[in-house]
């Protein structure tokens, strides 16, 4: 323990010394400027070249009706992901030449792998080829509902190394590409919107499936968003104050919730018209006079 803190005082001691000089001083003094400008032109680099993957996206989706917005979203993500990690590149290579290191001497000394496996790029590595895959694949986009690794929520980002997805409670989670390894994309077809009605055990169950039979044909005569039924499937619980009538519905992807809240309007108001009852907890209160009596 010793020996290596009397390493370090003297390493200590020799940079103090060497910064001591004018000379020394103006050198490192230069490379740090050189430095933060070499840093400052990439992000302004990468901000102008981002902006321009923006005009032309937004180009090619005013220019052609009948473009995949989900696939053109996601490809603005790749785009940007890989001109960030190409400017990023190149600027090291500069900054590391200011300290006498080639980067071709490097990469010939210590072989590619090496020099991967030497700054932990096999993860680097394994999270661009699976992003790679998944675009390729189409497994989902910017923008599909999807749920990874237990995870629900919507695609909001897609880059070379990692997936963005922002769930309900707007938290942003950020996943890298190479850890996803099961995948739900709940965007993907038809997606099912389900409710449950429920009546008093007075009423007559034909009757009610019936009237909600009924309410459903106007709804989706009205509503292009529902594209298959809604069927009543009849009775799927029989509860505490009530029975529980199932009905399902195909809608148009990521509009089940809406057509689910429009669903238990309809059938309630179509209900109320007819006179079924819905079933509700009877509470009993009790006067002094009655508990005298």
């Amino acid at each position: 323990m010793e020996h290596v803190r009397r390493i370090l005082a003297s390493t200590i001691k020799e940079n103090i010394d060497f910064l001591r000089g004018s000379e020394q001083f103006s050198q490192v003094t230069k490379i740090a400027i050189k430095i933060i400008l070499i840093m400052i032109i990439a992000r302004f680099l990468i901000k102008v070249v981002n902006s321009i993957i923006d005009k032309f996206v937004e180009k090619q989706k005013k220019s052609k009706r009948d473009i995949d917005f989900i696939r053109v979203n996601t490809m603005k993500g790749l785009m940007k992901s890989a001109v960030k990690y190409i400017i990023y590149f190149i600027a090291f290579t500069a900054i590391i030449k200011f300290f006498g290191i080639e980067v071709t001497g490097l990469i010939a000394t210590a072989g590619i792998g090496g020099l991967a496996l030497g700054f932990g790029a096999q993860n680097l590595v394994r999270d661009i080829i699976t992003g790679f895959f998944i675009l390729f694949e189409e497994q989902f986009g910017v923008g599909n509902y999807v749920e990874i690794n237990g995870i629900e929520g919507i695609v909001e980002e897609m880059a070379l190394r990692v997936t963005k997805i922002r769930d309900f409670g707007g938290n942003l989670h950020i996943i890298p590409n190479g850890e996803i390894s099961r995948v739900a994309n709940k965007s993907s077809g038809k997606t099912r919107a389900l409710v449950e009605i429920s009546i008093a055990y007075d009423e007559n169950i034909d009757n009610a499936i019936d009237v909600l039979e009924k309410a459903g044909e106007k709804l989706r005569a009205k509503n292009d968003k529902i594209l298959e039924g809604p069927s009543v499937l009849g009775v799927s619980e029989l509860e505490k104050f009530g029975v529980a009538i199932l009905i399902i519905a195909k809608t148009v992807p990521m509009e089940h919730w809406g057509v689910e809240r429009l669903m238990r309007k309809t059938y309630k108001e179509a209900l109320d018209e007819a006179g079924i009852e819905i079933p509700h907890e009877k509470i009993i209160i009790k006067s002094e006079t009655d508990e005298k009596r």
